[in-house]
């Protein structure tokens, strides 16, 4: 049911469903590794839930959680969310009760939709979250809850500067924070990447490769949903590299992101070469540094794809800047120049422009850029000191323009009173041919207040890089001051669900703890 009287209805991801249920009803729209469904079928199950949610007493502006693997339902979750006003929040499956109880309540979550696998854990959060009021589980009461509503699609007036997602980041310090994304900043960040990117009419099959609790996982599906492509979900769980090769094969992938550790495992299976992927026009990476030698092992493997590299955060939708294909090799390293819709600045403490090719904070104004933090007006203010969004990215631009990532801005490390950025030595280490995977952290130092301690996982366990071949490779690459002072060896990098190295838990396994290699004078 429609009226048209209503005035004033934004866009919202809810209405482009609808909108290809009438024009596309039998072209598919999702596939998971259980089902697939129609714009059809999506917008029919999207039309129930939505009634069932209002049902149990959700109204426009509420928050509702969303806690599940990664699945078709987990989409129709957020699409029925969307479609009755409310606020969808997304909520990290890998989470222990205290923790769900910590986004619940924050968020103030009046009801949730979670898989039958994670209700024990939310069951068990719901004490210390008083307003949880409603549960419906997927692969329990879920599927009699929508056969028993209504399917009568009534059309509801959603403002586009409306709320639509609370996406919180992933709190690698402190609790974390809930970015309010609004529905204008997640369409308005699909039209600009398109613009940007281009689209053609063959490029409308997406691998959502993200866990769709990740702002990649969300935002990166809506170029393909606003054109009625199809988007492929794979399973949650451990990456399967040889797995996900089939599945762009088979489902005739067109463009996937990917964080840096998968595009490593998979320019790592056997068969890649001879894979048909003709299809495969475009594969993006990010949410982690890539080493350059990594970036020319992905370029080498995928000469029928335009390479790209997608840099930004969740509280920007999230991509704030490109490297297209032709530069990727001319502008090795760079994460590029500022999508269509993005204003940014390079500046210091005090917010002065620094000099082209000096580091200094990479802001930013843009209509993707959040509303707010939920329920923090005090970090909110903080983050839009000055009237730009602080992303705490530190970065150099080079003459042309391009931006080069140096570090975070609380990673730097400062030795002897230079700043020592671990994004520049983390990339030169992992082309030593032992290095897997390489972190930089700052240990205390009594004279220097900190040196850096590599911590690095080997390619071959059995054959680690020793200190002294570090040391030899270091001295090649990189200025005295720069170079590891300890070394630690690790079976893998402890890293977070957005694929990014958890320092936080490096630091405290390794800064205080004794070096066992002799100290190596840091001048």
């Amino acid at each position: 049911m429609s009226d048209s009287s209503i005035t004033g209805h934004g866009m919202t991801m809810s209405d482009m469903v609808a909108r290809h249920a009438r024009l596309r009803p039998g072209e598919t729209a999702f596939v998971d590794p259980r089902a697939r469904r129609t714009y059809g079928e999506l917008d029919d199950r999207v039309t129930r839930l939505g009634h069932a949610l209002v049902d149990r007493g959700v109204t426009a502006g509420d928050r509702v959680a969303v806690l599940g693997l990664n699945s078709i339902e987990v989409v129709e979750s957020w699409l029925a969310v969307l479609r009755i006003g409310a606020i969808a929040v997304p909520v990290n499956f890998r989470l222990v009760a205290d923790e769900i109880a910590y986004v619940l309540d924050d968020s103030g979550a009046v009801a949730v939709v979670v898989d039958a696998a994670l209700a024990p854990a939310v069951e068990q959060a719901r004490a210390k979250a008083p307003g949880l009021r409603s549960v419906l589980t997927i692969g329990g009461d879920l599927e009699e809850v929508l056969a028993a509503s209504s399917d009568v699609y009534t059309e509801l007036p959603v403002p586009d500067e409306s709320p639509a997602f609370i996406m919180y980041t992933s709190g690698t310090t402190g609790f974390p924070k809930g970015a309010v994304l609004t529905h204008r900043n997640l369409y308005l960040h699909a039209f600009c990447s398109m613009a940007t990117l281009g689209t053609s009419g063959d490029d409308r099959v997406w691998l959502s490769a993200a866990p769709l609790f990740h702002i990649a996982g969300l935002s990166g599906m809506l170029p393909v949903l606003i054109t009625g492509g199809k988007t492929v979900i794979p399973p949650s769980g451990g990456f399967d590299p040889a797995a996900t090769v089939r599945t762009l094969v088979d489902e005739g992938v067109s463009s996937c992101f990917m964080v840096p550790a998968q595009w490593q495992a998979i320019c790592a299976v056997p068969d890649l070469a001879t894979a048909d992927l003709s299809r495969l026009r475009r594969i993006s990476w990010g949410a982690a540094p890539a080493s350059t030698t990594l970036l020319r092992t992905m370029i080498e493997s995928f000469p029928q794809a335009e390479v790209c590299t997608a840099f930004g955060q969740t509280e920007c939708s999230p991509v704030t800047t490109n490297l297209r294909g032709e530069d990727s090799i001319r502008k090795i390293g760079s994460v590029g120049t500022p999508m269509v819709g993005v204003e940014v600045r390079v500046v210091d403490d005090d917010m002065n422009d620094v000099p082209r090719g000096e580091v200094g904070e990479i802001v930013y104004r843009s209509p993707m850029v959040m509303k707010e933090y939920w329920n923090k007006p005090d970090e909110t203010a903080a983050a839009f000191r000055g009237g730009w969004f602080h992303s705490g990215d530190l970065v150099r631009e080079d003459p042309d323009g391009y931006l080069y990532v140096v570090d975070r801005k609380k990673d730097m490390i400062i030795s002897g009173g230079e700043n020592i950025y671990c994004a520049e030595v983390e990339n030169a280490l992992a082309g030593h041919p032992k290095v897997a995977e390489v972190a930089l952290i700052g240990v205390p130092d009594p004279r220097w207040g900190e040196t850096p301690l590599a911590i690095v996982a080997p390619r071959d366990p059995d054959d680690p890089p020793t200190d002294a071949e570090i040391e030899a490779y270091s001295r090649e690459h990189l200025a005295a001051y720069k170079r590891p002072r300890h070394l630690r060896i690790v079976d893998a990098l402890p890293r977070n669900p957005s694929g990014k190295v958890v320092k936080t838990a490096l630091r405290e396994r390794f800064s205080t703890a004794p070096p066992v290699e002799p100290q190596r004078p840091p001048r």
